[in-house]
């Protein structure tokens, strides 16, 4: 392997689902938990983009919450494997992330925010989950690999760098790169303008009026996914709603990009991004081709939502 080559794939690390499948579902819980805090604290702006998170250089943040007069931040340090509570005067609490239940978590966390004097209330039973175990019953979550877990991160990096770049060539509504802990996404979505027809709701533990608010207007959205059982490996996605007529047969680029029919959306696998000869380019090429599809197809005007003169990667 050349030192180019290697140089790639350090920034792009592998993360194969297997090797890290019960890190990540306890990683997603504990991610709900503290951002069920951003939730409850917040108030409610559209398509939920008042309880994401964002990256950092060390892990991934809620970003300051307002408690009263007071502000509050929880930061997962992917480096140092801890979580940090810092408050706006100065107080702070340091909680490891190490193999422990899910449980253990949420009473140590709420201890903490109490101690503070920051007491929050959180609906305790997880979002967008099946099997749904309420966080104080939950002994069965425990794993954490801090290796796997600093790996996800540094992919996330990565993805948030060429999300920000893709995201550089729209001047209509789009939203931040952020990251729901809901669906456990990196994800950036750009808005014709136009109403959506009334989306149906159905995600499970997930009121279908939070469902309806996301997708209350015209969208196309792309994002990075970690996997889970159903679809055992990381992948990148993107999607349209309302899907216009001949999205599904768009021919995206590159090659390797296809849709899934169960998922309903277009899927490009990470692995042949993180492997690739210019692994930006790909991902650009990807993002790019699945909004002009969704954008060509369902009629959007183009001229007025995106930026005049851009010099576009590829």
């Amino acid at each position: 392997m050349s030192a180019s080559s290697a140089g790639r794939h350090a920034a792009w690390p592998a993360l194969p689902y297997d090797q890290w499948k019960d890190t990540r579902a306890t990683l997603h819980l504990w991610s709900q938990i503290v951002g069920k805090i951003r939730l409850t604290q917040s108030p409610w702006i559209n398509h939920a983009w008042h309880a994401t998170f964002y990256l950092t250089a060390r892990g991934i943040t809620t970003s300051p919450i307002a408690h009263g007069a007071r502000t509050v931040e929880l930061a997962f340090d992917f480096i140092d494997h801890v979580l940090r509570i810092e408050t706006s005067d100065g107080e702070s609490r340091i909680m490891a992330l190490k193999p422990r239940p899910v449980a253990q978590f949420y009473d140590e966390l709420m201890a903490h925010m109490t101690e503070l004097g920051l007491p929050v209330h959180i609906h305790v039973t997880p979002n967008e989950l099946i099997d749904a175990i309420p966080f104080p019953q939950d002994h069965v979550h425990a794993a954490y690999d801090a290796e796997a877990a600093n790996r996800y991160w540094r992919l996330l990096l990565q993805a948030e760098r060429v999300f920000t770049e893709f995201r550089s060539r729209f001047i209509g509504k789009c939203s931040p790169v952020h990251l729901f802990w809901g669906s456990f996404d990196l994800a950036v979505s750009r808005f014709s303008g136009a109403p959506a027809p009334e989306h149906p709701g159905g995600a499970p533990h997930c009121p279908d009026w939070v469902t309806r608010d996301a997708y209350s207007h015209e969208v196309s959205s792309c994002g990075f996914w970690p996997g889970n059982d159903a679809m055992p490996y990381p992948l990148f996605y993107a999607y349209a709603y309302p899907e216009p007529a001949g999205f599904s047969g768009a021919q995206l680029r590159p090659a390797a990009a296809f849709y899934d029919s169960g998922f309903g959306e277009f899927v490009l696998p990470y692995e042949e991004v993180r492997m690739a000869p210019d692994p930006d380019g790909m991902l650009l090429d990807f993002l790019q081709s699945a909004y002009e599809a969704a954008a060509d197809l369902g009629k959007w005007p183009r001229a007025q939502l995106e930026r005049a003169g851009i010099v576009l990667r590829r």
